[in-house]
């Protein structure tokens, strides 16, 4: 005797061995015995084999018509021998009631299974709508097949092409698209960006980066709503000072300014002003809401995004010929020692009488024409660069030293980082690059007298209104360090710990609230601080524990980061585009890690072969092989060394700087490792 059974959704047929109450054992064709539960036996039968019946009832199940097998269909539940009967004879066949029962299973779109073996014919609209959802279906596994063979055959379909960010780096795994992608890189065995490189998807390597940038951070795009930047209502008093910032020439958002009072007497104070849009842009208001979102200005070779729109940063930036609104901590010192004798913190309208642009006098303003009134350039000085500004000048590079020294000695180490900073600039282009004009990459050293100055004036400030909000009860967002050993990062959080890096003892960043969130935080903070006094904790914008301040540090941090690092791909890139541009095959680098080089004049690190077992600090010359500009990836081969390295000839991060840059990470495609082969994550390296 054998038995057809429902194992688990599955027919199944063998020889019944043994028969208890409840329950069969039965040997199936391949030797197995299995326990079959009575109730899930469907037929029993001596003849066929089990083997031919399934064969022949599978044939006969294709021959079914469904549509008129649910027309023969009774309206209450029946069996699949019921159904049999009608649609074939009755009695039917053992071969018959086997194939409908396969084919009413395999059909749950007109029969839902009502029990074992017993089903009911579905409601002819609810045919309909699976019919159609069916042959939708259908229809859409044609369309992946026909793209998927496009691709593979080196054409981009268009809505792949619309899709491109989303299938490399945040994928609907369902969507068509994606799984045309997936199909045609296992065919090709092609990772999916090359894939979609090959077949035409990427117009412009710059594009992909900058839009696959836009993609993750700004994906409804970014412009700006209407704003009206609101008034400063407060009657503010006008500084006594001709105060004047110190920016590159593409500055529009001018933060911060400096003044010198009582040069030539005993106590020079000096006023660190900075721009106040804290005093009108209130927490909540459409002002706030849009910075909250942006969070920072994204800097970029030739281009940035600005934090606010330019008619709300003209409101409030400190630009010459006005007196700007400005939160000003006037810092006295001796004139002779440097000493600090104490600072305050004042609400006003400061008088900006220059805004100096470093690229512009740089090559005046040097440290011998600072520290020397004798000394003269061949060439007249400009115009704003009087014998008072001058004198001004050299006595915050003095000033700017000093700092620097105590801060080097807080921290218990000098400061050693010497490269340069590379600038960055397109020639013949106006407004968002394309991607094709020709850059120029020019040098600016590290601690030049101009930026030695703005930087430790901020540090100042930074750290002094840092400590003040602490010592008032005041939260507000810092940057610390708790310590230079190896691994200990910068973190951002709410308490006023420490920054190992710079050699300070609290670090909020409250400078530049025209480019980042932050420091329009502090600056209310600050504002609460100048207004109250010991009671601005109770009338600050944001109490102690307040869970925004938290969630404001993790957006920015996250943020922050992002910005960052498409600052140091698309700078990556434009170093490429120098490299192709200048014909630049061969360069020297100096080896600082493993096998990876850092080029000697340029923003580029890369890995080099035959550096493997090189001292670090060793210079080679490189042979550069060919350039992917949408991996930005280049690799060299050692020519020859040029001379040995030693140990001291690496350099150390100073800190936590104005100008902290992060290194370009790895393009990382979200397409699953798992469905595809030879997807693998492009390395991009370091600048």
């Amino acid at each position: 005797m054998f038995a057809m059974f429902d194992e688990a959704g599955k027919f199944l047929a063998g020889r019944i061995l043994s028969e208890a109450e409840a329950s069969l054992q039965v040997e199936l064709d391949s030797g197995k015995r299995v326990k079959v539960k009575t109730a899930n036996v469907l037929l029993r039968f001596d003849k066929p084999a089990p083997a031919e019946l399934l064969v022949a009832a599978q044939g006969l199940a294709t021959t079914i018509e469904l549509d008129l097998a649910w027309e023969f269909a009774p309206q209450e539940d029946f069996g699949f021998a019921d159904l049999a009967a009608v649609y074939f004879e009755d009695p039917p066949s053992l071969t018959q009631q086997a194939a409908a029962l396969l084919r009413l299973h395999e059909a749950p779109h007109y029969f839902r299974r009502a029990s074992k073996g017993r089903f009911r014919k579905a409601a002819a609209e609810i045919v309909q709508q699976a019919l159609a959802a069916i042959e939708k279906k259908r229809l859409l596994q044609l369309q992946i097949a026909e793209w998927a063979q496009a691709l593979g055959a080196g054409s981009c379909p268009a809505p792949i092409r619309e899709q491109l960010y989303r299938i490399l780096f945040k994928p609907d795994k369902n969507a068509p698209e994606y799984k045309a992608v997936v199909e045609a890189a296992r065919a090709t065995q092609l990772a999916p960006l090359d894939l979609l490189q090959r077949a035409g998807a990427i117009d412009s390597p710059y594009q992909f980066h900058w839009r696959r940038f836009l993609f993750e951070n700004f994906p409804k795009g970014y412009g700006f709503p209407p704003l009206e930047a609101p008034e400063i209502r407060d009657d503010l008093p006008v500084a006594s000072v001709q105060a004047y910032s110190i920016d590159d020439s593409a500055t529009t958002e001018i933060d911060d300014a400096l003044s010198v009072q009582g040069l030539g007497s005993d106590v020079v104070t000096v006023g660190i002003h900075i721009a106040a849009p804290g005093l009108a842009v209130q927490r909540g208001d459409p002002v706030d809401n849009v910075s909250r979102n942006r969070l920072s200005t994204v800097y970029m070779p030739g281009y940035k995004i600005t934090m606010l729109p330019d008619e709300v940063v003209q409101r409030y930036t400190l630009q010459e010929g006005r007196a700007c609104p400005a939160v000003s901590l006037y810092v006295a010192f001796r004139a002779d020692t440097f000493e600090l004798l104490g600072h305050e913190t004042k609400l006003e309208r400061v008088p900006i009488a220059h805004n100096l642009r470093h690229d512009q006098i740089d090559q005046i303003v040097t440290a011998a024409w600072l520290e020397e009134p004798s000394f003269a350039h061949p060439a007249p000085d400009p115009a704003p660069l009087s014998a008072g500004l001058r004198a001004e000048l050299g006595w915050l590079y003095r000033l700017a030293r000093h700092l620097k020294v105590q801060r080097e000695i807080a921290r218990g180490k000098p400061e050693t980082f010497t490269r340069p900073d590379y600038t960055f600039r397109l020639l013949g282009h106006d407004g968002e690059p394309k991607g094709q004009e020709e850059v120029v990459i020019g040098t600016r050293s590290r601690g030049a007298p101009l930026d030695l100055i703005v930087a430790e004036a901020m540090i100042l400030a930074n750290s002094s209104w840092g400590q003040w909000l602490a010592e008032l009860g005041v939260p507000a967002i810092y940057r610390s360090q708790v310590s230079l050993a190896p691994g200990v990062k910068v973190r951002m959080g709410t308490k006023a710990l420490p920054h190992a890096g710079l050699g300070v003892k609290s670090y909020a960043w409250s400078t530049s609230p025209l480019r980042r969130y932050t420091d329009l935080v502090n600056q209310w903070q600050i504002i609460a601080c100048a207004r109250h006094g010991r009671t601005a904790a109770l009338a600050a914008p944001f109490r102690p524990k307040d869970a925004e301040l938290f969630a404001i540090i993790s957006g920015f941090d996250a943020a922050y980061s992002a910005y960052n690092g498409y600052q140091a791909t698309i700078e990556r890139y434009w170093t490429l585009k120098y490299l192709q541009q200048q014909g630049i095959t061969e360069l020297e680098a100096t080896v600082f890690k493993d096998n990876l080089a850092r080029a000697d004049q340029l923003p580029l690190v890369l890995p080099v072969l035959g550096a493997d077992g090189l001292p670090r600090g060793t210079r080679v010359r490189v042979k550069l092989g060919s350039i992917d500009e949408v991996a930005l990836d280049v690799a060299g081969t050692v020519l020859e060394r040029i001379d040995g390295g030693t140990s001291a000839a690496g350099e150390e991060n100073a800190g936590d700087d104005e100008s902290e840059q992060l290194a370009a990470g790895p393009i990382a495609i979200a397409v699953d490792v798992n469905e595809v082969d030879a997807s693998t994550p492009v390395a991009c390296g370091d600048n």
